[in-house]
Order: C-alpha cells, then sequence, then structure tokens
C-alpha cells in the first residue's frame, strides 16, 4: 500500500504533487473512498463529519477533484456481508481517512475488518489526516488518548514503524509546540516525526520522504 500521512489534509502543491505521484494518473482520473469515522469520538463529531464529507472542511481531501467519491464509514462495516464493500475497496485508488480520536479509529478498523485488508491494497493510496495518519503507527503516546481503547494501551496498527506528533506549532493548539513535542517523542522512545499543517509524509515500503512547505522535526529513537 502507498501512503501518504498528512497533518492536515493537501494543503499545498507539494503535497498534491506528491498524491498524484502515489496515483499514478490525476486526481482526475481517480476514483476515493473517504472515511469520516475517526472523528465522531470528538465533541460536535457529527457536524465535522459533514464538513469533512462535503468538502467544507479546513482540511482539503474530498474538494480535491476526485472523478468519483463514496463515504465508508467504518463502524458500519461489522453488520454488512463483506461481499458489500471489500471489492468496491479493492476497486478504488484512494482512501481518505478523516482526523479525530486515533485510538477510536483504530478499534473500528479492526473491528470492520479494514486493518486485516490494508497489506493486500497494494495498489491503493492511503491519504492519512491527522489521526487518519497515526492509527498507522505502533503508537500515539500518553498525550493523545483521547478515547479509551478497550485494551487501555495508547497502541495503534503499527503499519509503519515511526509514530507523528501532528499540527506542530498550530496556532490553535499551545499544546503542540515543539517543546511539547519534544517531551512526546521521549516518552514513545522510538522513531518519530513532528509534522506541522504544511507537511506530509510519503511512504513506499520502508522509504520514508519528507513533503513540506512548512517545518518538522524528525526524533531518532
Amino acid at each position: 500500500m502507498k501512503l501518504l500521512l498528512t497533518s492536515a489534509g493537501v494543503k499545498n502543491a507539494s503535497i498534491r504533487n506528491a498524491l498524484v505521484e502515489l496515483l499514478g494518473k490525476p486526481i482526475e482520473e481517480s476514483n476515493a473512498l473517504c472515511i469520516p469515522t475517526a472523528v465522531y469520538a470528538n465533541r460536535r463529531g457529527p457536524s465535522s463529519a459533514w464538513r469533512f464529507i462535503t468538502g467544507h472542511a479546513s482540511t482539503p481531501m474530498v474538494e480535491l477533484g476526485w472523478k468519483s467519491m463514496g463515504v465508508l464509514e467504518l463502524s458500519a462495516l461489522a453488520s454488512i456481508d463483506a461481499e458489500q464493500w471489500v471489492p468496491l475497496v479493492r476497486e478504488t485508488d484512494a482512501l481518505l481517512v478523516n482526523g479525530g480520536d486515533a485510538l477510536y479509529l483504530c478499534h473500528w478498523m479492526r473491528e470492520s475488518g479494514l486493518a486485516d485488508l490494508l497489506s493486500s491494497l497494494d495498489g491503493t493510496v492511503y491519504v492519512g489526516l491527522s489521526a487518519g495518519s497515526m492509527v498507522l503507527t505502533p503508537r500515539i503516546g500518553a498525550d493523545f488518548v483521547g478515547w479509551k481503547s478497550p485494551t487501555g494501551s495508547d497502541a495503534t496498527l503499527g503499519v509503519v514503524h515511526f509514530s507523528i506528533f501532528p499540527h506542530l506549532d498550530h496556532e490553535d493548539l499551545p499544546e503542540n509546540s515543539m517543546a511539547d513535542a519534544e517531551k512526546w517523542a521521549i516518552e514513545i522512545a522510538g522513531p518519530s516525526y513532528a509534522i506541522d499543517d504544511q507537511t506530509a509524509l510519503k511512504v513506499l515500503g520502508d522509504t520514508v520522504e519528507v513533503v513540506s512547505e512548512g517545518h518538522w522535526k524528525y526524533f531518532a529513537p
């Protein structure tokens, strides 16, 4: 699977170009499914989900000009036969995974069966937004725990080998300063990146490329 892990969506030309490169064709010729699930664990989740789905959020994903768009709500999939949705996922060019709560998203990715499907989606581009990116990491750190997992852990899917601190130095998030990121990285005790909203991580196999028109920092273990 090809990954484009963002802090706040496709916010600039560099990130958009990286997305097109991963797709191997223009966005206008590509089909996508958006996944709003993570945001329902947050306050005002339903209204935030509507903004994401309709392209009215400040985190460009759905509104990029896709050939077609569908909504894949993970919390509904556990009650639906796999034959109803798995073929559609396999046929799509991109999965656009919304932000919100990473542990809630992780729970429903596992419950729905999507987590088990990811490794077989060789041609699909996974585009994560904040929690949608963090869910693929080994763990998110105590600072980002909101919804409590039944396991009591901050562990996530571990698709990639590094953790992500998003929204670095965001003007509305004083708790996301570089100093806060450095403390978080010490707790993580593994490879990690702090990225601002103008930065994304492009992942192909074991290769990680930082795509940025902003600022970021890598923390070695």
